[in-house]
């Protein structure tokens, strides 16, 4: 019997597939890439059509050594990496250095790994898209040419050791704007009028003031607000104009990789970097009892929301089983990615919609489960039909101004039984309803409502945002989103707080040097450009050589002259009051991996480092001492005691001023996507209720009550704080060293949960 080598990246892929072949394949993994550019040298000749220098990767000596053995074995070889760019030019260097030779068809694809898929690409081998392979060739040369020519610069002008990336330098430059707008922002002030009304037998209904004098009304101080309600003493509330009209709301597409990475974080607060991962594992496939090992969702990596027809007429099937013909969905799904896309594979979907979540929870890790549930529940909203709405909209007259209110009430659920899209602006679907009114009746105004705004600063960037950007103006690829936030982060050039993404003093200094000196390498419609490039590589229209060489050679011209004309940028620490014990010197605040610490100005014959404790002005309520916010391993935010190791009190929640009312405990601040801050007492034998409201940097702050019967179905996370890792003897020992930041740190690890 012949023998057929089934070749793919990862051992979880291996494992999966081999479940599905016959006895005469065999399957083995790469490990990913098994060659690439070197990391010591340049590795392009530019001078001979860019050509590239591959060297094996460092540690996959015994991985190419199994792969050898194994074609020595095989009377045919099939590579079966991902269906992309990547996935081809790792098929490619691995005919190569296989030596394979490239004329028999040795390239396999699927867009799931499931049986009937695998079974059929085996039987379709083709030859390597050569075309696809430039492309990435192109790219990885593209930023090697950048990254190897453009981080030197940087360490003889700014710091060593820094680094600037082609499609990284942008993001960054985005975060950096985005700064500058929020701090040149002057907030205007307005102020808004809103009346609750009622009619006799009805549940009162509010209205805002939104006309005078048929025109849109602006009021713009405390002055101008007085004279409306002045002028509004004593009058009558007509009832206008009543709009009456019905409403559909279409759901949301399937999942494309980056709306996962954002709906992901806005529902699930995982990073971009997590929810790919996870995706991962659910691609690759997963043990689920008697049925085997099996992928649960299409490859991850794409820009389409296609759906192939035997996927949709499944899901329909199951649509009208379990709901009803009436939901099901009328319209196709076209892309809803803005500008060219690949088009190359499908939605991301499960792979079988009858696999139901609360069906193979069994078998999944939490974030498996929650990940899987969120990518079935969109893929099947998506094929159902609109849910349909009965809206209202009534003018109310008071002589020359008009309030309006509108409701709506949900008169057909459609797909929003199944899955409702998150929002940016956290504004929930609630049904408002308004009372039976006609025309001219008059209603009573119970009480208007003045209110005093300010406009806002455009939100700073959070994952998910930035995200979003990146693919509207065209910004790198499925596969490359993660890898960017991940990157900026771990360069120190932007830091993640709250959520939210803040530039560092570096970053800013890094962005503005390359924006006056290299205005094309941060240039969002050149780098947007660049990628269009690319996809022309993937599609045969244009030559990569000559798409590295329009680039490269005026490149170079500008980075000579950047060379006379940069000086030597001074990166100033911050001195502070702390006393290294080491040598005497004050210390300065300098930024690490996971953030600022402090360190001795004397290094190298001083190599003294500290965590640094930002206070919180709030007491530890165990020892009186102050808490102060400390860093995990991973670079978590934290809240512990000042008198760490004596006192180990921590908490993952940000700790408040305001002290419990009822046994004068330390209260945390509870937070939930779209909804108010809640504070929540520590002490789990506080069972007192709490009803009473409290406004906080212009937030509303709702403090909750908790009773014994909330308390037996809260989770563990909710009343225990973070267990700590107890300081061994040889711990403590190293304290008194002179160890980095982050050997520092891991004497105050909390575990993550």
């Amino acid at each position: 019997m012949s023998k057929i080598l089934v070749i793919v990246e990862s051992p979880a892929k291996a494992k999966t597939i081999s479940k599905f072949l016959g006895k005469k394949y065999f399957v083995k993994a790469s490990m990913g890439h098994v060659r690439d550019l070197p990391k010591s040298q340049f590795g392009v000749d530019v001078k001979n059509g860019f050509s590239p220098k591959y060297i094996t990767i460092r540690g996959k000596g015994e991985t190419i050594k199994d792969l050898k053995t194994a074609v020595k074995k095989a009377d045919q070889v099939l590579i079966a990496s991902d269906p992309d760019r990547e996935g081809e030019a790792i098929a490619w260097h691995i005919q190569k250095l296989l030596e394979m030779g490239g004329g028999e068809p040795c390239r396999i694809e699927f867009n799931e790994i499931t049986k009937p898929a695998v079974q059929k690409a085996v039987n379709q081998p083709r030859l390597i898209d050569y075309n696809r392979v430039n492309a990435q060739q192109a790219r990885r040369i593209l930023d090697r040419l950048v990254g190897y020519n453009l981080s030197p610069l940087l360490w003889r002008k700014v710091k060593k050791g820094l680094s600037a990336g082609r499609v990284q330098s942008v993001a960054v430059r985005l975060i950096c704007d985005r700064e500058e707008e929020i701090a040149a922002f002057e907030p205007e002030e307005y102020w808004t009028l809103t009346g609750l009304f009622a009619k006799t037998g009805y549940s009162p209904f509010e209205g805002k003031l939104f006309k005078y004098q048929d025109k849109k009304i602006e009021i713009k101080s405390s002055a101008e607000m007085q004279e409306v309600l002045d002028r509004l003493k004593g009058a009558h509330y007509i009832v206008g104009k009543i709009t009456r009209k019905e409403k559909l709301r279409r759901p949301a597409p399937p999942f494309i990789t980056s709306t996962l990475q954002q709906e992901a974080y806005r529902k699930l607060n995982y990073t971009a970097r997590k929810t790919m991962i996870i995706a991962q594992q659910l691609y690759e496939g997963l043990d689920l009892g008697k049925e085997g090992t099996t992928g649960l969702i299409t490859y991850i990596r794409t820009d389409s929301v296609r759906v192939s027809e035997v996927a949709r007429e499944e899901a329909h099937g199951y649509i009208k089983e379990r709901f009803g013909v009436q939901y099901i969905g009328k319209e196709t799904l076209n892309s809803a990615a803005k500008g060219k896309i690949q088009d190359a594979h499908e939605a991301i979907r499960p792979t079988s919609i009858h696999h139901e979540p609360e069906q193979i929870k069994a078998y999944l890790t939490t974030d498996q489960y929650k990940l899987y549930k969120l990518i079935w529940s969109r893929y099947l909203a998506s094929l159902m039909s609109p849910a349909v709405f009965d809206t209202t909209g009534v003018d109310i007259a008071a002589g020359e101004y008009v309030f309006r209110a509108s409701g709506s009430i949900i008169k057909f659920a459609g797909f929003m039984k199944v899955y409702i899209e998150s929002r940016d602006d956290g504004e929930s679907d609630e049904e408002k309803l308004l009372p039976e009114l006609a025309e001219g009746e008059e209603v009573e105004a119970r009480s208007l409502q003045q209110k005093q705004h300010f406009t806002q600063p455009p939100p700073r960037y959070t994952d998910a945002t930035l995200v979003k950007t990146l693919e509207e103006k065209g910004i790198g690829r499925p596969s490359t989103y993660a890898p960017i936030v991940e990157t900026i982060i771990k360069r120190g050039y932007i830091v993640r707080e709250n959520k939210q993404l803040y530039p560092t003093e570096l970053g800013s200094i890094v962005i503005d040097l390359l924006k006056k000196h290299f205005r094309d390498i941060i240039d969002v419609e050149f780098t947007a450009g660049m990628e269009k490039n690319l996809d022309s590589i993937e599609e045969g229209d244009l030559e990569w050589v000559n798409v590295l060489a329009a680039f490269y050679w005026p490149f170079m011209d500008t980075l000579e002259k950047a060379e006379k004309e940069i000086g030597h940028v001074q990166v100033t620490d911050e001195v502070t009051e702390e006393i290294c014990e080491l040598c005497g010197r004050n210390m300065v605040k300098k930024f690490g991996r996971f953030g600022k610490f402090l360190a001795c100005p004397g290094f190298p014959e001083c190599r003294n480092t500290k965590p640094l404790l930002e206070p919180t002005g709030v007491e530890c309520p165990r020892c009186g001492g102050e808490l102060v916010i400390r860093r995990s391993k991973k670079g978590r935010k934290f809240f512990g005691c000042d008198q760490y190791p004596k006192c180990d009190f921590v908490t993952w929640d940000q700790p408040s001023k305001t002290k419990c009312p009822y046994c004068g405990d330390l209260m945390v601040e509870k937070r939930a996507a779209g909804k108010n801050i809640t504070l929540k007492c520590i002490n789990e034998k506080c069972s007192q209720g709490l009803e009473q409201k409290e406004v906080k940097a212009t937030k509303e702050v709702k403090v909750s009550k908790e009773s014994k019967a909330s308390k037996e179905t809260r989770t563990s996370k909710d009343v225990k704080a973070p267990k700590v890792r107890k300081a061994s003897k040889e711990t403590k020992a190293r304290k008194k060293t002179t160890a980095g930041p982050e050997q520092l740190g891991a004497t105050n690890v909390v575990t993550e949960q």
